[in-house]
């Protein structure tokens, strides 16, 4: 089979994660992608049209036969996990480390086709102390070493990162480190804690939040991709925001918790609800982060919400929610039902 010249071919990881799923959808819009395969150890979890899903282990062992079989020529790796309350240390370092690793041997195998990859990771790889700066640029180095598991997983993985783009110039780079993402469909240990009646905070803390909406983190990954734009970029609405306004805008008020001691913190944060806040997050209740977004914005990338709308998007989303409910069934990848929709021939396409 002729290859269409100048279409891409992209592979997606984790495209049974939220960002998999929703970058595999926004591509389906996009008439210059040709193909698109999607691949994670669990099924996709939103409605596609022409992404082929691919069951694979968690370490991504066959990806190179799958990128010289389908001639890959783009990479979107969403698959990054930086919620340590959705699996074990263990699973989540096979999963970032071990999985990216084999991405790029595959990448970079003789003859490979890949001239473009990009690779969603956080700004929770600058780490969280009493000594960061106000903004964290993309060169800014972290205060401290890194000693959680999350932040050593994303050091691994950006290591990874720079590498392989030094090792190949001819393929396009692009790292991209997100905020705290809020919206109506994404769950995080943040977005749950606003929910709860009464917000937990650390006694003596009012740090600064920094947050992106959902749909400024897929439109940033497709404008990349659109752009060929290399390097590491920040993303990240504008403006800082104490954690108590954050609260008082999701019309909630915070209860303060020991400041000292994961022992002390752990009770009250059990009676308020919350068992699953862990240490990372619990460090940015003492100190925040913030990031400088203009080397994103100087390369021609217009968010759509600043810190301050985000959050607002995100809670009118939550009220709309408990108040009529979602309003959709909710979606099940059969494979049978998908191979008859987009192979057979009993059905009709425009």
């Amino acid at each position: 089979m002729a290859l269409n010249a100048g279409a891409r071919r992209v592979l997606v990881t984790g495209l049974g994660t939220f960002w998999g799923g929703r970058v595999a959808q926004a591509l389906e819009l996009d008439p210059n992608v040709e193909v698109i395969v999607g691949l994670d150890t669990t099924e996709p979890t939103v409605e596609l049209e022409r992404t082929e899903y691919v069951r694979v282990d968690a370490n991504y062992s066959i990806l190179a036969r799958i990128v010289r079989a389908a001639q890959i020529d783009t990479i979107i790796h969403t698959f990054l996990v930086v919620d340590p309350t959705v699996m074990s240390p263990r699973a989540m370092h096979e999963v970032n480390v071990i999985g990216t690793m084999n991405l790029f041997a595959a990448a970079s195998a003789p003859a490979s086709t890949v001239r473009n990859v990009v690779v969603k990771s956080s700004t929770i790889a600058y780490g969280c102390s009493a000594e960061d700066p106000v903004w964290f640029r993309e060169d800014t180095p972290s205060s401290r070493p890194a000693r959680r598991g999350v932040e050593r997983n994303l050091e691994a993985v950006e290591g990874y990162v720079r590498d392989f783009a030094q090792d190949n110039p001819h393929v396009t780079v692009s790292l991209l480190r997100f905020s705290n993402v809020v919206g109506a469909e994404i769950e995080t240990p943040l977005t749950r804690a606003l929910q709860l009646p009464l917000v937990p905070s650390l006694a003596g803390f009012d740090p600064r939040f920094q947050f992106v909406h959902e749909s400024d983190v897929i439109r940033s990954i497709l404008f990349v991709l659109d752009r060929n734009l290399a390097g590491v970029y920040n993303v990240a609405g504008d403006g800082l925001l104490p954690w108590s306004e954050v609260a008082r805008i999701c019309g909630k008020r915070t209860v303060p918790l020991p400041p000292v001691g994961t022992g002390l913190i752990t009770g009250p944060l059990a009676r308020l609800g919350v068992v699953d806040l862990p240490e990372e997050y619990l460090q940015l209740l003492r100190f925040g982060r913030g990031v400088d977004n203009s080397r994103l914005k100087e390369a021609g990338f217009r968010y759509g919400y600043t810190s301050v709308a985000a959050v607002q998007a995100f809670i009118e989303s939550v009220r709309l929610r408990n108040t009529i409910g979602t309003g959709q069934p909710s979606y099940r990848y059969e494979r049978d039902v998908e191979q008859f929709f987009r192979h057979s021939p009993a059905v009709i396409r425009d």
